[in-house]
């Protein structure tokens, strides 16, 4: 899934240059990173991306191994329920009822050899738990208000764990709460099932987005196919899988039957959602300072420092400030304070489009 925009890391990510074509790290883009770990284990003929349309010619870009067919184009975004099942449906046309993946384009994993490991456990887990959806889920290490959590019960064999509830991004006081108890676990966003059981939990749950998709999957190639996509898409329900999906049947399982199962992935792993994420990723000076940019500080810590320019053009002067973002691109810039970084999104709102 690469249909992000990633406001909350404005004004490095913008609407025409969504959060996973950022080289933020070892120069190169996250979706390349995301590419090249699926690639470990995966040949391309058998990786896909759906994204916005209007991204897909620079993805592919990006991604040159990818056969064009394997690029699915969304008009407009419609969140990820929309997304998995345009996808799910358009396999399951072109290849019968096969086991699906679905990763994210966005997110900082290492190492590579225990995301590999994890995923094969889950598509072995598909493949033996039919009727369940595969989670995967990541131990927290501190308590994190901008993930989701997954509530977990005991092993059913190695390193598989039923999932008794999804629980949306809480408080502060609720997710120190969670990782006190160690039965819960971050929720990756990443999955893996059968493309004939998330269609049927689609068909349940979310009936007329599951009509819509299965009618579009049977003409996807042709131009009636992507005409209907263009008229309907944003006619679809706008709503995640887990408020869609994932929720719903977990609330309907039952200790013989849980619905959901999660693999855990012991290993290191970040949506890179906020700048507060993306600054843990960054080297720190002796002050705490996090920064990519050529600077100057003078009696200053703990604050996040970017700029666009990776040759040295741009240099960021300071006093005596603390705990700050500071992001500085050609045509925009951004100062906020550290503890205010998931807020960022509600002020993109307010720009106009041109520098959105």
């Amino acid at each position: 899934m690469a249909g992000g925009s990633g406001t909350r890391l404005w004004p490095l990510s913008r609407r025409n240059r969504p959060k996973q074509l950022l080289k933020i790290h070892d120069g190169k883009s996250l979706i390349r990173h995301s590419f090249d770990r699926l690639a470990a284990f995966l040949p391309p003929a058998d990786i896909h991306v759906v994204a916005l349309a209007e991204h897909c010619a620079a993805i592919m870009a990006e991604l040159p191994e990818l056969p064009p067919e394997n690029f699915i184009g969304e008009p407009c975004g419609r969140d990820t329920a929309a997304a998995i099942a345009l996808s799910a449906a358009i396999l399951r046309e072109r290849r019968g009822d096969c086991t699906m993946g679905v990763f994210t384009a966005d997110h900082f994993i290492t190492p590579v050899e225990r995301f590999v490991a994890a995923v094969q456990r889950g598509y072995a887990t598909a493949e033996s738990h039919v009727p369940s959806l595969i989670a995967f889920g990541i131990r927290p290490t501190r308590p994190e208000t901008g993930y989701g959590y997954l509530h977990v019960g005991g092993p059913i064999e190695p390193g598989v764990l039923p999932v008794q509830a999804f629980k949306e991004k809480p408080d502060a006081a609720t997710a120190k709460k969670y990782v006190d108890d160690g039965r819960y676990l971050w929720n990756s966003g990443m999955f893996v099932w059968r493309t004939a059981t998330v269609l049927n939990a689609l068909r349940t749950h979310l009936p007329d987005t599951y009509q819509r998709v299965t009618t579009l999957a049977e003409a996807w190639n042709s131009p009636t196919g992507v005409a209907r996509l263009l008229a309907d898409y944003s006619e679809f329900q706008k709503i995640s899988i887990d408020f869609a999906v994932m929720e719903p049947v977990s609330k309907a399982a039952t200790a013989e039957s849980p619905g959901i199962l999660c693999v855990e992935m012991a290993l290191e792993w970040s949506d890179v959602g906020s700048y507060t994420e993306l600054g843990a990723l960054l080297k720190q000076d002796s002050d705490g300072n996090m920064k990519t940019a050529q600077t100057v500080l003078r009696q200053s810590g703990g604050n996040i420092i970017i700029t666009e320019a990776v040759d040295g053009s741009q240099v960021i002067v300071a006093n005596g400030i603390h705990d700050l973002i500071v992001v500085h691109t050609k045509d925009a810039t951004l100062i906020c304070r550290r503890d205010d970084a998931q807020h960022i999104k509600d002020l993109v709102k307010e720009l106009p489009v041109e520098f959105q």
